[in-house]
């Protein structure tokens, strides 16, 4: 929603059940750490939370701000003749699950399945580009739709490319659809995906984790967006789609064009 300020992050903290007491002081410490810089990167700061027990260790949190409705960029405006924008690659869930897959004995038996199409040294490299991408910030996106006039965005994430697209086109005051022409992918796992378990990323529908934004932009901001967008971040951003007249549906056209990052 373009929003740029956060005022405050309440932290919500899982200690790992499953961790024994050294295991749980190391990696509590450096998740609160790894929250704390990324607030401040987000120029923010943590003001409360709540701890809690479970077998996972996991992080996260509330954002909270406080604007005046001009300032929000509602997710309704998109135009015919709106290009598609798209802030980070797809693919984090095969690149965390196939690097798993190496790393724990459970998991033998699917490695085995994809080794032969690939090396361990292409899925760990998939890896860590998916870290790097889920670790930036959005804010960069979201200051740039401010600056371009955006009609509209969403993040991408548990419901993969498409089911976001879909919401995101249901939400639409026009009578449009969301065309999506291109699928900037990481590496070239994606080739594996049938191979493993059929995650069915290229149809838009493998779940991502802390994914980039998708974005209705008039056409002829779209090339000093992409070109803004990395001088600030230092990495790409791509058009993947178009608005175009109809019934507020969207979709992935067969055999996109795929742009391995």
């Amino acid at each position: 929603m373009g929003i740029t300020r956060v005022d405050t992050i309440l932290m919500i903290l899982g200690v790992s059940t499953r961790m024994n007491d050294i295991e749980k002081e190391v990696t509590t410490k450096l998740l609160m750490q790894g929250f704390a810089d990324t607030a401040e990167e987000a120029k923010t700061s943590v003001t409360g939370g709540q701890t809690v027990f479970n077998p996972w260790c996991m992080i996260g949190g509330t954002a909270m701000a406080t604007l005046k409705k001009e300032d929000i960029i509602f997710p309704s405006g998109a135009e015919p003749g709106d290009v598609l924008i798209m802030t980070k690659p797809l693919g984090t869930q095969l690149a965390g699950n196939f690097n798993q897959w190496i790393k724990e004995e459970k998991f033998k038996e699917k490695w085995l399945q994809i080794a032969s199409h690939t090396t361990e040294e292409k899925v760990r490299d998939a890896y860590e580009k998916a870290v790097f991408y889920m670790s930036q910030l959005n804010l960069p996106g979201a200051i740039l739709m401010q600056k371009y006039k955006a009609h509209g965005a969403t993040d991408v994430t548990g419901f993969g490319l498409l089911g976001h697209a879909k919401n995101l086109a249901i939400a639409q005051k026009n009578k449009v659809d969301l065309v999506i022409s291109k699928l900037p992918l990481l590496n070239d796992i994606y080739k594996l995906d049938k191979i493993a378990r059929n995650f069915r990323l290229v149809e838009g529908l493998s779940a991502e984790t802390s994914g980039g934004l998708l974005i209705c932009l008039k056409k002829e901001a779209a090339g000093d967006f992409i070109s803004d967008y990395e001088k600030m971040t230092g990495v790409k951003a791509w058009m993947v789609g178009d608005v175009v007249e109809g019934s507020n549906q969207a979709r992935i056209l067969p055999n996109p064009e795929i742009i391995e990052v």
